[in-house]
């Protein structure tokens, strides 16, 4: 794994342009994982103990920061993220920050799972960026409440020790923990502010959850299905396909950069554990001069099994979306969909049930993670 860079220290003061044109990032192995915090799973900043500057909902906003430099309001610069007023200490003779005091915000993750990587972006907080954070997680069944949560029986862990970071960064923090998290607290010392939050990993679901279920949609990222991999990944994301909710514009689906060979496009999904599928859709809303042609899906029963045809190539609308039920149920711990010649999909949706094997495997390894 490559390491992970640091970018301490503060950043050059803004002096016009692109305000990214100085931001400091790196490609991090973790990037390719759901981010388990995101909005679109259900993911919620349920508390803060400061929030002056700027409200902490901001953390999980969707897309990079933004960046105003004329947009002041009553209480000062209002910045795209979450930033907290300035630290005092207790006397003229002591004005400094204690080196315990620091801020937190709560974290509800949208999708509880094992965390593979933390990003703490700092993008636009040049000079007003925390000096170190920490990140602890914790794992609370049901809807807790922030009171609870603080509670003195809760256990947290820590997933990122008190490190120093940089402004106008992405600064990143692998984690190999192998334990299933609900919830996170994220700590900045002493006090500053944070644009974005992402929390990278696999989605672990609770098996009982699906067992009430019955049939429901066995990739579906937030039922623990992944993308694995994908021929192209050009303009979106192979995951966009499995996350809720029906895409509500082009970017929020899955396009490939045009095909000048005779070739496909292609993503194979690990399913939430081996299951029996018994119906389909695939929709191309949004992608309207852009959908795939044809499209036709597959399934492998196991990491070395062979590929059998579930739905043969078939015409694909703009626009669209398109259900298929099969005439016998196909049994699988994979899947994957192939797209002719290019273009997109926004979403692929398999309804089935996991199989008795499937369920026990997946109950077993819940409880290993702490479920």
């Amino acid at each position: 794994m490559t390491a992970i860079p640091r970018f301490t220290g503060d950043a050059n003061p803004y002096g016009g342009g692109d305000p990214y044109a100085d931001y400091r990032t790196a490609e991090f192995p973790f990037a390719q994982d759901a981010d388990l915090a995101d909005r679109r799973l259900g993911a919620g900043v349920v508390a803060a103990n400061d929030e002056f500057f700027a409200e902490r909902e901001n953390l999980l906003v969707p897309g990079p920061a933004e960046f105003d430099p004329e947009h002041f309001g009553h209480k000062g610069k209002i910045m795209d993220g979450w930033e907290t007023r300035r630290r005092r200490g207790d006397s003229a003779e002591h004005p400094w920050p204690a080196a315990e005091d620091h801020d937190w915000a709560l974290v509800r993750l949208g999708a509880p799972g094992v965390i593979s990587g933390i990003v703490v972006d700092t993008a636009h907080f040049r000079g007003n960026y925390p000096q170190a954070v920490s990140v602890e997680g914790a794992s609370v069944p049901g809807s807790p409440s922030p009171r609870e949560l603080l509670a003195d029986d809760v256990k947290w862990t820590t997933l990122v020790p008190r490190t120093a970071v940089g402004g106008h960064a992405a600064n990143g923090f692998a984690v190999g923990l192998e334990q299933r998290f609900t919830h996170l607290r994220v700590n900045q010392h002493p006090d500053g502010g944070i644009a974005r939050l992402r929390v990278h990993g696999e989605v672990v679901p609770d098996p009982a959850w699906l067992a009430a279920l019955g049939t429901f949609d066995v990739v579906a990222l937030e039922n623990g299905g992944r993308a694995e991999d994908a021929s192209d990944r050009f303009y979106s994301p192979a995951a966009n396909t499995i996350r809720p909710g029906r895409s509500r514009k082009m970017d929020d689906g899955w396009e490939t950069r045009r095909r000048r060979d005779t070739g496909y496009d292609w993503i194979r999904y690990r399913l939430a554990a081996r299951a029996e599928i018994r119906a389909l859709e695939i929709d191309t809303a949004y992608l309207k001069g852009n959908s795939a042609g044809w499209a036709s899906v597959s399934v492998r029963d196991g990491e070395d099994g062979a590929w059998t045809e579930i739905l043969p190539r078939t015409r694909l609308q703009p626009d669209t979306d398109h259900r298929f039920t099969l005439a016998e149920p196909a049994v699988g711990t994979h899947a994957r969909v192939d797209i002719f010649p290019d273009g997109g999909i926004s979403r692929l949706r398999l309804f089935g049930s996991l199989t008795r094997d499937g369920a026990a495997g997946l109950e077993a390894r819940y409880r290993v993670l702490g479920g």
